[in-house]
């Protein structure tokens, strides 16, 4: 045989989908890693025609789950963003998407053992360190697809994962939830607010680019103007918020915010970073509703203000609505405690990938 089969589960986690792995049966080295995953999802064509991956960044994910060693949890996800045109992958940052379906997933793979009605299953996500909990649905001991939740991007209903994010503010800086000492900054003439909340953001008004903010993806997507006006940006930023040279990176993730016009709290297009993400990222929502909350930042006098905690913000995407959760103070300044989301998943298909054996001869 000339290619070497590894068992996977394919699922959607929210508004993304991918293939979920056991960590053991990949490779341990980095590289050869992402050379499996790259084989795995067809990257460096713009179809990914000889993969698993749907030709958009939001298909082009993948999940690795294993046991976790750490008290308390019981599942480690290791995330990996797959490249499309481009033959990258990225380990840094994680995906809040993806990480809907880890719950379901574990379960059905037989990491985690279903514990009623219900399953909580603790998550770490190991690029970041987050600690997160989900709420699985499995009467009967499995794990249920059937429900009457719908969220804004997929047709259709599904049972409900609940998720709720711990220790997510400083996920790559140590801890720090404005890497750059300051709420806001000013690059090539643009203000904007460089921010740690579940994932690295560089957010701006979409004014200052000249645009409403409530544009369509194929409308943004299509001007490429603006996406060589942000990259330029976004390089500067990464370099400012401590990441180096960030060109091969998808982190910091864009983000650009409008005042709200269907009852939110305020409008967001969030890049991925080389596109426009169709709905939201569930950690970019984590991360626009922080600078939302946030004294000083570039959603200030843009967003709806909040008074108490905790609130649910309604955060306004190219095809609907995403609502989070946040806990938060003001008590001896800003701090942003947890975040909590909604979401559905479902199993696709199960079986074998194929890769050939001159990329990965397999695991012993």
């Amino acid at each position: 045989m000339t290619q070497t089969a590894i068992p996977f589960h394919f699922m959607r986690g929210g508004t993304s989908r991918g293939p979920y792995f056991r960590r053991e049966d990949l490779p341990e080295d980095r590289e050869a890693l992402a050379r499996v995953l790259v084989s795995v999802m067809g990257a460096g064509n713009k179809r990914t025609i000889d993969g698993l991956g749907g030709g958009v960044e939001v298909t082009t994910k993948v999940a690795m789950l294993s046991k976790s060693e750490e008290p308390g949890v019981d599942v480690d996800y290791f995330f990996a963003q797959v490249g499309v045109e481009k033959p990258i992958v990225d380990f840094k940052p994680t995906c809040g998407n993806i990480l809907v379906g880890v719950g379901p997933a574990a379960i059905e793979m037989g990491l985690v053992a279903p514990q009623g009605d219900e399953t909580k299953v603790r998550i770490r996500a190991v690029n970041t360190g987050a600690l997160v909990e989900a709420i699985v649905q499995t009467p009967g001991g499995q794990v249920s697809y059937d429900g009457d939740v719908a969220i804004d991007g997929v047709p259709g209903t599904s049972a409900p994962v609940a998720l709720d994010f711990l220790d997510v503010v400083g996920s790559r800086s140590g801890g720090v939830m404005f890497p750059t000492g300051n709420p806001t900054d000013v690059i090539d003439g643009v203000t904007v607010t460089c921010i740690d909340v579940a994932m690295p953001m560089m957010i701006a008004r979409a004014a200052d680019f000249g645009l409403t903010g409530y544009e369509t993806v194929e409308e943004l997507d299509a001007n490429r103007d603006l996406f060589a006006r942000m990259e330029a940006i976004r390089l500067k930023a990464g370099e400012m918020m401590g990441f180096g040279d960030v060109r091969e990176q998808v982190t910091p993730k864009l983000g650009l915010i409008a005042p709200p016009r269907d009852g939110g709290h305020f409008s967001a297009r969030y890049f991925m970073p080389w596109t426009t993400h169709p709905t939201l990222a569930v950690t970019g929502s984590q991360c626009l509703a922080a600078c939302a909350l946030a004294p000083g930042t570039v959603a200030e006098g843009t967003a709806t203000p909040v008074e108490g905690s905790p609130v649910t913000m309604m955060i306004e995407h190219p095809v609907g609505t995403m609502d989070v959760t946040v806990k938060f103070s003001r008590d001896n300044g800003f701090s942003f405690h947890s975040a909590g989301v909604v979401r559905t998943a479902r199993l696709i298909a199960r079986g074998e990938v194929m890769v050939p054996k001159a990329i990965f001869g397999g695991k012993a």
